[in-house]
């Protein structure tokens, strides 16, 4: 029989634990050709998010909990998960059951039928139109910025065969985003439709700062293209000033020019200034990149695994 891991990462979600059972008592009535685990990460909660993961993993031998030494952030709480997950397939699951558990059985399905890696997007939202203009734009620019295909409307809810969980444990940045390396790693990739559900408890972790924070983390550490922008940049206007610079001179030579134009000295070197701080500021998001990296550090630290 195979088994599948059910992924929960979970920060102060203690309310949510009445839907977790729910949904999970479903997976496995819905599901019964397989042997199920559920593994809850609780990523440095400050609620009792952990005792109710304690308890559920006292009364239901199918339930496990990784207790994190502090809150890592979820890309790193899913770290933790794939590196703890020993069974053939991984289902990443948000512990808020905005998840439907209804479309697991297709994504097992298409597992079945040979693909490796099934990913759920979300066909419609109760998200903001602030929130939903600015990841349309994510993801666009995320796409514009590489050569791999990066699936839209996309988050972490997918099922990963054995081969996508050893290749992601190979990869051991501490600076992540997941769902570039989803794609970066390849295999044989299939896409479902789901609609997301209502939050029933609490209220989301994220906010314009975390979201945004996620974002340039994301493009920053997924690929060097800002670099590359910041020097293609420099040298146009580089070139342009020089041109500027002949003109200046060929008008000074042939018509002579008196002291004036202080307004257009003081915007030129207003731009010029504010490029610079801009690509000194690119360069400052991958030197902390590096600054991180270089150290060498565990991605996160465990206190208890059960």
């Amino acid at each position: 029989m195979k088994t599948i891991t059910i992924l929960l990462p979970a920060y102060n979600e203690e309310d949510s634990f009445g839907e977790i059972r729910q949904a999970m008592n479903q997976v496995l009535i819905d599901n019964p050709n397989y042997q199920w685990q559920f593994l809850i990460i609780n990523d440095g909660s400050t609620d009792h998010t952990l005792e109710k993961a304690i308890c559920l993993c006292n009364e239901d031998s199918h339930y496990h909990y990784l207790d994190l030494s502090r809150n890592y952030g979820k890309e790193i709480a899913i770290m933790a998960g794939i590196d703890h997950t020993q069974t053939d397939a991984l289902i990443i699951m948000d512990a808020d059951m905005q998840h439907p558990v209804s479309v697991i059985p297709e994504m097992i399905r298409y597992w079945e039928e040979g693909f490796d890696d099934v990913y759920a997007q979300r066909s419609a939202s109760e998200e903001s139109w602030l929130k939903r203009i600015t990841s349309k734009a994510y993801y666009n620019i995320l796409q514009c910025s590489t050569s791999i295909a990066i699936q839209k409307d996309t988050g972490d809810f997918r099922l990963l065969d054995r081969k996508c969980i050893e290749a992601l444990k190979n990869m051991r940045e501490t600076d992540r985003n997941n769902k570039g390396m989803f794609s970066w790693i390849g295999f044989k990739k299939k896409g479902i439709v789901y609609q997301q559900k209502k939050r029933m408890h609490g209220k989301t972790k994220w906010n314009f700062y975390t979201l945004l924070n996620l974002a340039l983390n994301g493009i920053t550490s997924f690929t060097t293209t800002p670099l590359r922008l910041a020097s293609v940049f420099g040298i146009a206007v580089s070139a342009f000033a020089f041109l500027y610079l002949f003109y200046i001179i060929i008008k000074t030579i042939i018509f002579g020019d008196p002291v004036r134009g202080y307004p257009t000295i003081m915007v030129t070197i207003l731009f010029l200034g504010g490029i610079q701080l801009i690509a000194i500021g690119i360069i400052g998001e991958y030197l902390s990149h590096i600054f991180n990296e270089t150290k060498k550090r565990p991605g996160y630290f465990v206190r208890e695994y059960k």
